[in-house]
């Protein structure tokens, strides 16, 4: 393995970059030499730079620390950046790791977007994630854009409110969603990474199965001990009670722009793509509710 790429990893300290990192060492078999881990607090991987890793300062806010922070790498994973507040800054950010990438030689990119970005889109930050495919189609660098359908651990960022009134309140109609487990992703992202592959690739990765809204509620429920009634609302409705709940800036829009996004088949998709790619299946949705459901039950 002496001759194998090394590997960066964007967003180490994240959850997805983390468990990519992890996955890379542990399963993968990646030499700790080979694999560079970057973020904006190193300190936050001690234990990464402790086990051999090359840990790295980088703030894609900060183009100047993307070139040092990016030197040797051959293959990186560009995990898309968390910054939603402020509309464009995520794609200056993403454009700015593109742009170092190819100053710093790196032969291909492994990026997380998200299923039918295209102009069109319902979602507020799908231009974030179309502009950066565009960005890295407009670049000398190969790519593999890894369309990455919402996570099931999603369903804890809205779960304490839902269980607390029994009401699910969405503008999501009769729209599917083709959730699949972060882990999965994270498992996809490195293999990726780790590919011998060179070229142009695009790949949606969702689970196996599309679930409704009142689907999901209903599978849900008895996890939790408590009955919940999907309530259907107009997205106005939805945004102005995230807002009396506290949701700063632009974040009411933004996620209620999820459900509009959904109640258009923005998410409905089912592929076979993660399995291509990992040769595996991904973990049932229901499977992933039992083994959260003690989770579940305390929310």
């Amino acid at each position: 393995m002496n001759d194998s790429p090394t590997l960066l990893v964007t967003g180490a300290s994240g959850h997805l970059g983390r468990a990519a990192v992890d996955h890379l060492l542990d399963h993968v078999g990646i030499p700790a030499d080979r694999l560079i881990a970057t973020t904006r607090n190193p300190d936050s991987l001690a234990d990464l730079a402790a086990r051999g890793v090359q840990v790295r300062a980088a703030d894609f806010d900060r183009p100047e620390t993307l070139d040092a922070a990016f030197a040797g790498a051959e293959r990186l994973l560009l995990v898309s950046t968390d910054a939603l507040l402020e509309p464009g800054l995520r794609l200056r950010q993403h454009r700015n790791a593109v742009d170092a990438a190819v100053r710093a030689g790196v032969r291909h990119v492994v990026y997380t977007s998200m299923p039918k970005p295209e102009p069109g889109s319902p979602l507020l930050f799908a231009p974030d994630h179309y502009g950066t495919e565009q960005a890295l189609a407009a670049s000398t660098l190969d790519w593999t854009v890894l369309r990455n359908a919402w996570y099931f651990e999603n369903l804890f960022l809205g779960l304490h409110p839902i269980l607390e009134s029994g009401h699910w309140y969405s503008a999501a109609g009769e729209g599917r969603i083709a959730h699949i487990a972060r882990q999965d992703l994270a498992e996809a992202a490195a293999t990726a990474l780790a590919a011998d592959f060179d070229g142009k690739r695009t790949l949606t990765l969702t689970g196996s199965e599309a679930f409704t809204t009142r689907e999901i509620a209903a599978l849900v429920a008895p996890l939790a001990g408590k009955a919940i009634e999907v309530v259907d609302v107009p997205v106005d409705a939805l945004i102005e009670g995230m807002r009396q709940a506290g949701l700063p800036g632009q974040l009411p829009e933004v996620f209620a722009s999820f459900d509009s996004n959904t109640a258009v088949g923005g998410l409905a998709e089912v592929t076979g793509d993660f399995q291509t790619l990992t040769g595996r299946a991904p973990l049932p949705y229901r499977t992933w509710l039992e083994h959260n459901a003690q989770a579940i039950a305390a929310a």
